[in-house]
């Protein structure tokens, strides 16, 4: 399967021949942004036949750093090793008291692939990481073949093993399927249905089975790219907004307590239209459509804003701006073309400040954040250059000061790491472009950083 970021590429750079396009910082290096967001959508449907329900890959994720695989045949491996995690103290990053989130706790999470080996799986995210959150995406598309009809069955096994273990659930929900939409150019996306009361219905579908198992849905993904948002309109934030409108209404009226987070958005620093039609938007800058979805009124429809951002390779604690440079990397993209959509810090103060500009509290649920490192992968997907550049000790670091960093900002409500599994799930190898951000490597063994997250404190 060729890399989702390379599909993007290949189709962005079909469409700028003759367009409009307004470059906020420099095109090319920014486009890796959309490849490396764009990773969350990929690999949601069970991958082949999954082991049996219990047992774990060979190589299962030990919490030292140095582990390494066992020579135990795939169904007689041991059970998940049992993990004393460290008492939490409130006391946290230089000598700080945190004040309680008005909201309610912090939520340390993690992005999974959760239908394959659903028990499994939540034994390591609660009992060996020692989190309380796990994100699952929901591909509306993969599971519902023709109208009426939805395969629930992976999903009411990874809800029912998460809610055993008193983890609370995060699902994003994505992907319209063919039969419910029409438009379809020479380089078919993803897209919403022409109808989104179709989208709405499902939802609440959802939120009607699995009532008081879910906690959290994040309505879409990614709106301000057309690799999301394919239609004949184009990226739109009104047209988003007015789903997002409808869901957020179907939801509370079924389940009140559930969190609606918005979409989303993909960090990209580029504008850009359709060669053949001008006012049609293909690409827009992540501030730039905040803004407009502001101006639509998304806030009055969201318990909890979405963001995304991968670290690229620098730290969290950097803003844009700073005239940090490592001298050591190979990719330059943050050094030399400085820009907002680089740095973790700057995207989440910049949303922040613009909510409190709208004179609203809305807090931030980070449902994508994490640092790539290709190192022990044996490779390095294509246009992922820069996890060259980060060691895996660096992406255990970076990974743990970003949750740090979020909760003593005090205006991150939930935050989902990304990701746990996708490395020996996805069935690519070094090729897979989730690969280098995983915290298991490709057999399932513990990286670094998921030692360093699994005893790291965890101040509520």
């Amino acid at each position: 399967m060729q890399s989702p970021f390379l599909q993007h590429v290949q189709d962005l750079f079909s469409r700028l021949r003759g367009r409009s396009l307004v470059v906020a910082g420099v095109v090319w290096a920014l486009l890796l942004v959309l490849g490396a967001v764009c990773v969350a959508g990929v690999f949601q449907v069970p991958i082949g036949t999954p082991a049996p329900e219990g047992t774990p890959p060979q190589g299962q994720a030990q919490v030292a750093s140095t582990a390494t695989p066992t020579a135990e045949a795939v169904g007689t491996a041991a059970p998940p090793a049992t993990l004393v995690l460290p008492t939490p103290t409130p006391d946290q990053g230089g000598g700080t008291t945190l004040d309680p989130l008005p909201w309610g706790d912090f939520g340390y999470g993690i992005a999974a692939h959760g239908i394959s080996m659903p028990y499994y799986t939540m034994d390591q995210v609660k009992d060996q990481l020692g989190l309380t959150w796990v994100k699952q995406q929901v591909r509306w598309d993969h599971f519902s073949t023709a109208p009426g009809q939805m395969d629930w069955s992976g999903y009411d096994a990874m809800v029912d093993a998460a809610a055993e273990r008193n983890l609370k659930v995060l699902m994003s929900v994505v992907g319209a399927p063919s039969w419910s939409r029409t438009y379809v150019d020479a380089n078919p996306e993803a897209a919403p249905p022409d109808d989104l009361t179709l989208y709405v219905e499902f939802v609440g579908q959802l939120v009607a089975r699995y009532k008081g198992r879910i906690h959290a849905i994040e309505v879409w993904n990614e709106q301000n790219l057309d690799r999301e948002w394919d239609t004949a309109e184009g990226v739109n934030a009104q047209r988003y907004v007015e789903m997002l409108r409808l869901t957020y209404q179907a939801i509370k009226s079924r389940d009140p307590d559930i969190i609606v987070i918005s979409g989303a958005l993909s960090p990209t620093g580029v504008v850009a239209t359709d060669p053949d039609n001008p006012e049609r938007y293909t690409v827009i800058d992540d501030f730039v459509y905040f803004q407009q979805m502001i101006d639509a009124g998304f806030l009055n429809y969201a318990d909890c804003v979405g963001v995304h951002h991968n670290g690229y390779n620098m730290p969290p604690d950097v803003a844009w701006d700073e005239g940090y440079d490592d001298p050591t990397a190979t990719f330059r993209g943050p050094f030399d073309s400085p820009h907002h959509s680089w740095s973790f810090k700057s995207t989440l103060w910049s949303y922040h400040d613009m909510i409190l500009e709208a004179q609203r509290n809305t807090p931030l649920c980070v449902t994508e954040f994490g640092w790539a490192s290709s190192e022990g992968l044996g490779g390095t997907p294509p246009g992922f250059e820069f996890a060259d550049d980060n060691t895996e000790e660096e992406q255990a670091a970076w990974d743990v000061e970003a949750f740090q960093l979020m909760r003593r900002w005090g205006f991150v409500w939930v935050a989902t790491l990304w990701n746990l599994d996708y490395s020996y799930k996805g069935g690519l190898g070094a090729t897979d472009p989730n690969a280098p951000y995983s915290i298991l490597d490709l057999t399932g063994a513990a990286r670094p950083a998921f030692g360093a997250i699994a005893t790291m404190p965890k101040v509520p």
